[in-house]
C-alpha cells in the first residue's frame, strides 16, 4: 500500500467561493456599506487632502435609467473611486435636472389620455404635479444608481428644483440683466408646433426624411439688365410653407447665372411644338413665344432634369429641350450685376402683402450645391433669411401660429393647415395647387430625402420661427470671445472635443433662453409699456430671489407684481414677463449653486463628463453662463463618452426593440458585470452592448474571479515572519515585482487621463496572461509541496501578498463588490472597506528592465515548449506534462545567456528538461512566429513522486521514502505530520 500525502500538501484554502453569485450577494455589501457609513468615513479621513471634484452632470428625474445612464455614472464612479484611492478628497455629489419640457410632457400626456388641455388646470395645481413626478422619479433613479454600486452623498443630491437652487438660478440670470447681456428680440428659432414652445439645439435630433420639392418661377418686374425684365428667376424650396411669407429672393454675388428657355418635342416629331397647357405654361403657348428663366449656371442642367421629369408626369411622351438666350451679346450674367433687379410674388393678384416688390438681395451663403442658385427668402423661418432681410429694411410678418397654422387675418391661406402636415405641403396641396393655377409651379414631387430637425420629446417635426424670445447676447461683454479663450485652457479628453465645442461656439447664433411652457424657473423681468426698455434695479432683483428663496420659483406666478416692484414703481405701467428659462440655462447655472454654495466641493471642477451631445448641450451652456458672469469656464478639464449602440451597431430605440436595460442585467448577472462592461468598452467613441457582449463580460469576470480566489487560498495563513526580502527572492518573484511596478506606472497614467478601458486591458491581461498561464502555473507546485518555511515558497508567498494588495485595490475602482468581497474574505474581522484604502505603495526599486528584457525571452522559449507538450496531449503520449522531458535546442545565444541560473524544468512544468544550443533533430516541434528554438519531448526517465507527481529518477532511491522525491521527503520530514497509508479504491 502506498502513502496519503494529502495530508502533508499545502492546498489552497479559502471560503471565497468560485461562483460570485452577484446578484444575491450585492445587496449585502451595499447593506454593509450603509451599516458602517463608508462613504461617510471616507470623507472624514479624506479631511485636509487636496480635492478632486468631479460635477454630476443632472440626468432628467423621468423614468428608469437606461444602459446610457448606467454607463455614465459608473464611468463617473470608477473615477471617483480612482482619485479617492490616489490620495485626493474625492467628493462626488449626483444631481437632477428637475424643469423643463420632458417632465411637463409627461404631465400633458396624462392630461391628453383624458381628453383635456393642461390650460384647464390652474398654474400652480399641473407645476405642482410636475414637482410630484420629478420627486416620484429622482427617488426611483437615486435607487437604481445606488444598486450599481455609486457612491455618492445621496441623501443630499442637488436638485434644479430645490427652492434655494430655483433662487440661485434666477440670481444668475439678473446678473445678465444687469451687465446688459440680456435682450428681447424676434429671430427665426427651432419651434415645436406639438409642444407650442421654442426648443435649444440639444432639444432636436435629426432624422431623415422625405419632403416635398418645388421649384417656383418670380416675374422679374425691373432691372438694370433689360433683358431680364420679363422673364422668371427661379427658386427651389424643400418647405413649400415658406412660399407664402416670401419676402425677398437673394443671388450669390460670385455665382455665375444664365437666362434660358425651354421648348416640348414629342417624341414621335423633331420640330419644336408649343402646348396650350396652364399647367406647363412655361414651356409657350401656340403663338410660339415661351418663357424665359433665371438660373445659376451650373444648375441649369438638373434644373431641366426636374422640369423634364415633371412634363413627363403631365404629358406622357413628351420632351425638352434647353436653350440658352443671350444677354448683351453673351451668355452668362455675373451674380453682382444682378442688385437693383426687382421681381413679383406669384401670388401677386391677390393685392396687399403679395403686391409688394420682392427685391433681390445679395447673399454670399447662397451656393450652387443645389437648386437654382437663388434662394428665396422668408425672415420668419431662417437665419439667413432673417439676417439679409434685417440688413435691408425687411422685418418678419409672424403669419404662422404657435401651432403651425397661418393666421386668421393672413391673405393667403389664412387659417389653413398646419405647416408640418404632409397633406398641406404635398405637391397636390393647397400651397401646390394654388402655385399650380398662377402658371409659377414648374415642377414638384414629393421624393427629396434629407435630414431634418425633429423634437426629440415628441417625435414631431420643428419649424425654424420667428417669435418674440429672449436672447443672451454672444458678442455683448465679448461673451464668445471670452468662451473661445477658455475653450483653449480645458483639457479635453479626447482631443476632439475641443475642436468640436470650438466650432459651435464660433458660429452659434445668440443664446435663446426662453420658452413658452409652465414649468421651470422664470424670466423674472418687467418691461416698460411705454417704451420697451427693461426695469434694471438691485432692490427689485434682490425682492425676487428672497421670495424664491422662501417659497421657491412658484411665488413669482402666484404673487402681485407689487410684491417686488415695492413703492417705487407703479404695476401698471410694467408689463410682468410670463416665460420660463430655457432648462439649459437651469443645469448651466449648477456650477453656482453647487459647487460654489457647498462648502464640501469647490470651483471650478476638476472635470465635466457627459456624453458627446452635450459639446452642444451642457457643457456649452455651463460655458456660457459660467464665462458670462464670471469670466471663466466651470471646469478644468471635460471627459466625454460616445453613444451607447446594439450589439449590430444600431442605435437602440423602443420600435427596434433593441434596448438593453440595466436593471434586468443586474437581477441576472450582478452589477460588477455592468461595470467590468464600462471599463472594458472603448468609450471615447460609439461602443456596443448586448446579449453576446455580456455573456463575454461575464466570462471575463469569471476568470478574474478563479485569479483572485487564487490569490485567497495561496495566502491562507500568511504572516509577517514568512515574508523575504526582494534580494534573496529567485527571479521569477522578482520579475513578478517589476510587472507589478510596471502596471503602477500605467494605472497612474490611466487614471490620470482617464483611460480606464486600458487600464482595464492592463489589468485583465496581468489576471489571466501573466498570472494564472504563468506565475500561477509555474509556482502552483513550490507552493503545495515545497516545505513550508523554505526560501521559494516564502518568496512566492510573499509575492502574491504584493499582488493581492496591489491587485485588490486596483480592481476597486471597477468590481467594486467583488474587491469588497476578496478583502472581507482575507480580512474577516476587519470593519474597514477596500474602498476606505488607497493604493499600494509600490516600491521603486522593484523595476528592473534587464531583469524584464530577460524573462521576455524565457517567456517567448516557454511558449515553444508549451506547444510542444499540447501536442503531446492531444495525440495521447501524455496525460499530465510532468509525465513529460523536454530537449530544448536554441540557435540564439541569447537564450542560452537569459535561461542562466532557471531551472528550464520548473518553468516549462516538466520532470526533467534540457538546454543545447545549435540545430535540433528533424521533426522537432517550432513555431512560425518564434525563430531560433525548437523542442523535442520525450517521457522522462524514472518514477512518479506520489506527492507531487514529478517523474524522477531519485524516485525510490530516498531512505525511509520508497515513493517520493527528496524535495518531497525533507517537507514531510520538516512537517512531523504523520503520513497515513492511502486506503484501497
Amino acid at each position: 500500500m502506498t502513502k496519503d500525502y494529502r495530508t502533508s500538501i499545502f492546498l489552497p484554502k479559502t471560503d471565497f467561493p468560485m461562483k460570485g453569485n452577484l446578484p444575491n450577494r450585492e445587496p449585502d455589501w451595499l447593506a454593509r456599506w450603509t451599516e458602517n457609513d463608508i462613504p461617510g468615513r471616507l470623507r472624514q479621513e479624506s479631511e485636509g487632502r487636496e480635492k478632486f471634484i468631479l460635477h454630476d452632470g443632472p440626468p432628467y428625474a423621468n423614468g428608469d435609467i437606461h444602459i446610457g445612464h448606467a454607463l455614465n455614472k459608473v464611468l463617473k464612479d470608477v473615477i471617483v473611486r480612482s482619485r479617492q484611492m490616489s490620495g485626493f478628497d474625492a467628493v462626488y455629489v449626483p444631481g437632477w435636472d428637475c424643469h423643463g419640457l420632458p417632465i411637463e410632457w409627461k404631465i400633458e400626456e396624462k392630461y391628453r389620455k383624458k381628453k383635456k388641455s393642461k390650460d384647464e388646470v390652474p398654474l400652480s395645481e399641473f407645476r405642482q404635479e410636475c414637482r410630484d413626478f420629478a420627486a416620484h422619479w429622482i427617488d426611483v433613479q437615486r435607487e437604481q444608481f445606488k444598486r450599481l454600486g455609486i457612491f455618492g452623498d445621496w441623501d443630499n443630491p442637488y436638485l434644479t428644483m430645490n427652492f434655494a437652487s430655483e433662487a440661485k438660478i434666477e440670481e444668475e440670470l439678473l446678473k445678465f440683466l444687469m451687465n446688459g447681456g440680456l435682450y428681447r428680440g424676434a429671430k427665426p428659432v427651432m419651434w415645436s408646433v406639438v409642444e407650442k414652445t421654442a426648443l435649444a439645439e440639444a432639444e432636436v435630433e435629426y432624422q431623415d426624411v422625405v419632403s416635398t420639392q418645388i421649384d417656383v418661377a418670380f416675374e422679374i418686374t425691373d432691372s438694370p439688365i433689360k433683358e431680364l425684365v420679363g422673364a422668371h428667376a427661379v427658386i427651389w424650396t424643400t418647405t413649400p410653407w415658406t412660399i407664402p411669407v416670401n419676402q425677398a429672393l437673394a443671388y450669390g454675388p460670385k455665382v455665375e447665372y444664365e437666362l434660358v428657355e425651354f421648348f416640348a418635342s414629342n417624341n414621335s416629331e423633331k420640330e419644336p411644338t408649343f402646348l396650350d397647357d396652364p399647367e406647363l405654361s412655361y414651356l409657350g403657348n401656340c403663338s410660339g413665344t415661351t418663357k424665359r428663366f433665371l438660373i445659376a449656371s451650373a444648375l441649369k442642367e438638373e434644373f431641366g432634369k426636374r422640369l423634364s421629369r415633371y412634363a413627363e408626369s403631365r404629358h406622357p411622351g413628351i420632351g425638352l429641350s434647353i436653350g440658352p438666350v443671350t444677354v448683351d451679346g453673351g451668355f452668362l450674367i455675373k451674380g453682382s450685376d444682378l442688385a437693383g433687379t426687382i421681381a413679383r410674388h406669384p401670388m401677386h393678384h391677390l393685392g396687399g402683402f403679395y403686391a409688394t416688390p420682392r427685391p433681390f438681395l445679395s447673399g454670399d451663403f447662397v451656393t450652387t450645391d443645389a437648386g437654382t442658385g437663388l434662394v428665396h427668402m422668408s425672415p420668419d423661418h431662417g437665419e439667413d433669411d432673417f439676417a439679409l432681410c434685417k440688413e435691408n429694411g425687411l422685418d418678419p410678418v409672424f403669419a404662422v401660429n404657435d401651432d403651425g397654422t397661418y393666421r386668421d387675418n393672413w391673405l393667403w391661406l389664412g387659417g389653413q393647415g398646419n405647416v408640418i402636415n404632409k397633406k398641406f405641403v404635398a405637391s397636390d396641396g393647397p400651397i401646390c395647387n394654388d402655385l399650380r393655377e398662377t402658371g409659377q409651379l414648374l415642377a414638384a414631387s414629393d421624393d427629396f430625402k434629407h435630414s431634418y430637425p425633429h423634437s426629440w420629446r415628441s417625435k414631431a417635426k420643428v419649424i425654424f420661427r420667428c417669435t418674440p424670445q429672449w436672447f443672451i447676447s454672444m458678442d455683448t461683454n465679448d461673451l464668445r470671445k471670452t468662451a473661445l479663450g477658455e475653450i483653449e485652457k480645458v483639457k479635453w479628453f479626447p482631443q476632439t472635443g475641443q475642436n468640436r465645442i470650438r466650432s459651435m461656439v464660433e458660429g452659434r447664433p445668440d443664446w435663446v433662453i426662453s420658452r413658452q411652457r409652465a414649468w421651470g424657473v422664470p424670466i423674472s423681468l418687467f418691461v416698460r409699456k411705454s417704451d420697451g426698455e427693461l426695469l434694471r434695479d438691485e432692490k427689485v432683483n434682490q425682492r425676487i430671489i428672497d421670495a424664491m428663496k422662501a417659497e421657491g420659483a412658484d411665488a413669482w406666478f402666484s404673487s402681485d407684481a407689487s410684491r417686488f416692484l415695492g413703492n417705487d414703481y407703479n404695476p401698471d405701467d410694467y408689463e410682468q414677463v410670463m416665460d420660463i428659462l430655457d432648462v439649459w440655462f437651469d443645469s448651466g447655472s449648477t456650477h453656482s449653486f453647487v459647487l460654489e454654495d457647498r462648502p464640501d466641493l469647490q470651483s471650478p471642477a476638476d472635470l465635466y463628463l457627459e456624453g458627446t451631445d452635450q459639446h452642444r448641450g451642457w457643457f456649452q451652456s455651463s460655458l456660457l453662463e459660467s464665462c458670462g458672469t464670471r469670466g471663466r469656464a466651470p471646469y478644468k478639464a471635460v471627459l466625454t463618452h460616445g453613444f451607447t449602440l446594439d450589439e449590430k451597431g444600431l442605435k437602440m430605440s423602443k420600435s427596434l426593440g433593441n434596448g438593453i436595460d440595466p436593471q434586468k442585467v443586474v437581477n441576472q448577472y450582478g452589477a460588477d458585470i455592468i461595470r467590468l462592461w464600462v471599463t472594458s468598452t472603448d468609450y471615447f467613441n460609439d461602443h456596443r452592448i448586448g446579449d453576446n457582449i455580456i455573456k463575454g463580460q461575464v466570462e471575463a469576470y469569471r476568470k478574474i474571479r478563479n485569479t483572485l480566489r487564487f490569490l485567497l487560498g495561496n495566502l491562507d495563513g500568511f504572516s509577517d515572519e514568512e515574508r523575504l526580502d526582494v534580494a534573496e527572492m529567485p527571479e521569477l518573484e522578482r520579475w513578478v515585482l517589476h510587472r507589478l511596478s510596471e502596471l503602477d506606472v500605467l494605472i497612474k497614467d490611466c487614471i490620470e487621463n482617464y483611460n480606464f478601458h486600458r487600464m482595464y486591458n492592463a489589468l485583465y491581461n496581468f489576471c489571466i496572461v501573466d498570472l494564472s498561464a504563468f506565475y500561477f502555473d509555474i509556482r502552483k507546485d513550490a507552493l503545495y509541496c515545497d516545505g513550508l518555511m523554505t526560501s521559494r515558497r516564502r518568496a512566492s508567498r510573499t509575492v502574491l501578498d504584493a499582488i493581492f494588495h496591489c491587485l485588490t485595490r486596483w480592481m476597486a475602482p471597477i468590481l467594486a463588490f467583488t474587491a469588497e468581497e476578496v478583502w472581507q474574505a482575507r480580512y474577516p474581522d476587519d470593519k474597514d472597506s477596500v474602498h476606505l484604502q488607497q493604493f499600494y505603495d509600490v516600491p521603486a526599486d522593484w523595476r528592473d528592465e534587464a531583469l524584464a528584457a530577460k524573462w521576455s525571452k524565457v517567456r517567448t522559449l516557454r511558449r515553444v515548449v508549451t506547444g510542444a507538450l499540447e501536442v503531446e496531449r492531444r495525440e495521447k503520449r501524455i496525460g499530465s506534462s510532468l509525465q513529460a522531458g523536454v530537449k530544448v535546442y536554441v540557435g540564439d545565444s541569447g537564450y542560452v545567456e537569459a535561461l542562466k541560473g532557471i531551472d528550464l524544468a520548473e518553468i516549462s512544468i516538466t520532470s526533467a528538461a534540457s538546454l543545447a544550443q545549435g540545430d535540433a533533430p528533424e521533426g522537432a516541434f517550432t513555431l512560425e512566429d518564434v525563430a531560433d528554438v525548437a523542442v523535442v519531448p520525450e517521457l522522462s526517465d524514472g518514477h512518479k513522486c506520489e506527492r507531487c507527481w514529478q517523474v524522477l529518477p531519485e524516485v525510490g532511491t530516498v531512505d525511509g521514502h520508497e515513493d517520493i522525491c527528496g524535495r518531497c521527503a525533507e517537507a514531510v520530514d520538516a512537517s512531523g505530520i504523520e503520513i497515513p497509508e492511502k486506503e484501497e479504491a
